[in-house]
């Protein structure tokens, strides 16, 4: 099933054309890596399924991109009932200046999702649990969210991400500044995430797009070249770019 359909989205920077007619459908319960060169316009497009680009004085999008049939660009949509619905994760780890309690609390509290500190609790917990840091952290609850390791802080970004019960989690990159064992605890976080929401990835790593992934979808110079499943995309590309990206000629 499709959950977010984009359009002929067209994007702008000044005069600079950074994405072209892009069309494109992410499936429910599914992983959509998103994958090119640097520039190539891949997290452009990210940033475009929650409006992040609104944020760019000069980024100009044009095109449909509709969330469950309903056109998320609409004048009338509430920005941040959608960065609730569809969350991100950024690719340096962004822990608020607070404890790892209040970091998982600081959504539910806005968007009003407890109405009293036990059911606060329940959600922080269960938060963490899902993003497999509970038990590390289920005694320092207190302490300064600066103080947890680079892989700790972005597993602790994706239960800040979760607790407002979102449907689809946007990550743009969110192994790159970490370790290989810290990027397989994601990794292995991701294959489990899907059960419960839709995710969109960036990455520029093809080795984690083919781990990760049910759908790939390769990005250059601003054009969306190919989507289709990954083992596809990866052995059997349509595209002489996508050959020429995937064996290393271009990129």
């Amino acid at each position: 099933m499709t959950k977010l359909t984009a359009r002929n989205v067209n994007v702008f920077y000044g005069d600079a054309h950074a994405l072209k007619q892009v069309n494109l459908d992410i499936r429910q319960n599914e992983v959509t890596a998103l994958i090119g060169p640097s520039g190539c316009g891949k997290s452009t497009f990210l940033r475009c399924l929650n409006r992040m680009n609104d944020l760019i004085e000069a980024c100009r999008v044009e095109g449909n991109i509709c969330l469950d049939g309903e056109d998320i660009y609409d004048p009338a949509v509430d920005l941040v009932y959608l960065r609730a619905r569809i969350g991100m994760v950024f690719q340096k780890p962004n822990p608020f200046p607070k404890s790892v309690y209040d970091n998982v609390a600081y959504g539910p509290k806005i968007h009003g999702l407890a109405s009293s500190r036990a059911e606060m609790d329940d959600i922080v917990t269960s938060s963490l649990e899902r993003a497999g840091l509970f038990e590390e952290v289920k005694d320092r609850l207190g302490a300064p969210a600066t103080g947890l390791s680079g892989g700790q802080q972005q597993r602790l970004c994706i239960a800040r991400a979760i607790a407002v019960c979102p449907e689809i989690i946007l990550m743009d990159e969110p192994c790159s500044a970490l370790d290989p064992i810290a990027t397989a605890r994601i990794e292995a976080l991701i294959d489990e995430l899907k059960q419960n929401f839709t995710i969109v990835i960036v990455t520029h790593s093809m080795q984690q797009a083919a781990r990760v992934s049910q759908r790939t979808a390769f990005f250059h110079l601003g054009d969306l070249v190919e989507v289709g499943d990954t083992d596809t995309v990866f052995t059997k590309p349509v595209d002489p770019r996508t050959e020429s990206y995937i064996s290393g000629h271009i990129g």
